[in-house]
């Protein structure tokens, strides 16, 4: 079985695509839904992971998009699948505002993630652009 914060990233990839389809609604109403919509065993340490994973996203969107546009070379967000745009969110999300967690792991869990709700070259397309994004997160710190 998959670890907490694995599962939790699960569950937060989940959040965040509800938001982004939905418009960008509050997303108390989304974040309630989705956990109750999906039944992937987060425990509590799990919730508050992800939704601090969630919140980290919303709170510097415009911020972790540009560095996403950045390193997406002739990839415009919005061509994206919403998938691919979502994960690749969660991860720069954590690569950005999580010094504690190693880019080792935030890219590795991105990949795994693409291979479960991505298309079959998700995870090559979410593996190229963390690379680029990564590197100059490393470059600025």
């Amino acid at each position: 079985m998959a670890g907490i914060r694995t599962r939790a990233r699960g569950q937060a990839l989940q959040m965040l695509y509800a938001l982004d389809v939905s418009g960008g609604a509050e997303p108390d109403p989304s974040v309630v839904a989705t956990r109750e919509s999906f039944d992937i065993g987060v425990e509590a340490e799990g919730n508050a992971f992800a939704e601090g994973i969630v919140d980290n996203a919303r709170e510097h969107l415009a911020q972790i998009d540009e560095e996403l546009q950045g390193a997406s070379k002739n990839w415009r967000l919005d061509r994206m699948s919403t998938v691919d745009r979502n994960i690749l969110r969660l991860a720069t999300a954590e690569l950005m505002f999580d010094p504690n967690v190693p880019t080792k792991v935030v890219i590795n869990e991105a990949i795994e993630l693409a291979k479960r709700f991505g298309a079959t070259e998700s995870p090559a397309f979410v593996n190229g652009i963390l690379d680029r994004v990564a590197a100059k997160v490393r470059e600025q710190k």
